[in-house]
């Protein structure tokens, strides 16, 4: 498999609020973003490319930008499917 290119915040300036990267005031990554691959190291912090709030896509449960997450198993051991995915599947003969 081919290594990704790590991003980086370039023009990403270091403003009183926090840090400004094309207009949008980017806050630091939360812990449960260790690990992610996508982390990007700006002066003494760490910040996600991806979204300016990390923090909020914890909040509902898993971030889907997360690179070191798998997919939620249920008490089965079946990967959760969303229904209607699933009714629209079994109507195909899958």
């Amino acid at each position: 498999m081919a290594k990704r290119h790590t991003p980086v915040l370039e023009g990403a300036v270091m403003t009183g609020e926090g840090l400004s990267y094309k207009g949008v005031i980017m806050e630091p990554v939360v812990e449960k973003c260790d690990g992610c691959e996508r982390i990007v190291a700006v002066e003494d912090s760490k910040y996600c490319p991806s979204y300016a709030q990390p923090e909020r896509k914890w909040a509902q449960g898993v971030c889907n930008f997360a690179t070191h997450v798998r997919a939620s198993v249920d008490s089965e051991g079946k990967t959760k499917v969303n229904p209607l995915k699933a009714s629209k599947r079994a109507a195909r003969g899958r």
